[in-house]
């Protein structure tokens, strides 16, 4: 049995969860997300707790099990508390800026770069060199936070670059410099 799969699901009292027509939705007061649902996963809602289950032991099958149960968590969270994920922009004279919902970057290019933000997604910057990126689909959050780090990747001489918050940039050496001939 699937060790995530098994696990239960605590839904908050304003989350409501409907599985219908192949579709899961969950509905709370950040928003609502919904997601294709697999048919040989089997679900039972009781008592504000939803726990998942399968009845065949297909290596597809026992696949879902456990993918069901997290995207389900997720979309849980997400409409509860939502996701953030924030970027940090290192390097002289490197900045963002927004302008209305859009996002500004200078970051060492002959020309400021935009950034439009997909539909779900909220940019803001704390500061000049400090990008948030939030929203109620984990998926979507990692993958908008991942393309703007895309535009500008850290490098590793002088760690120039667009970073996660928190992320460790691995150092090289640089040439040495002159030595011996």
């Amino acid at each position: 049995m699937s060790r995530i799969g098994k696990k239960i699901i605590e839904v908050p009292k304003e989350v409501t969860i409907s599985f219908d027509n192949g579709t899961a939705k969950v509905k709370g007061p950040k928003g609502e997300l919904q997601w294709a649902f697999p048919t040989e996963i089997t679900w039972e809602l009781k008592d504000g707790q939803l726990q998942f289950a399968r009845h065949s032991e297909d290596k597809k099958i026992r696949a879902l099990h456990g993918l069901t149960r997290a995207l389900i968590a997720s979309m849980v969270e997400g409409v509860t508390k939502g996701y953030t994920r924030s970027l940090d922009i290192e390097g002289v004279g490197y900045k963002a800026e927004m302008k209305g919902k859009n996002l500004f970057l200078s970051i060492g290019y002959s020309h400021p770069v935009l950034f439009i933000p997909p539909q779900g997604i909220t940019l803001a910057t704390t500061t000049a060199t400090n990008v948030v990126v939030s929203g109620i689909d984990k998926q979507l959050v990692g993958e908008v936070a991942a393309n703007i780090r895309k535009i500008r990747k850290p490098e590793p001489y002088k760690g120039k670059g667009i970073r996660y918050t928190g992320e460790y940039i691995r150092r090289k050496a640089g040439k040495s410099g002159g030595k011996g001939k």
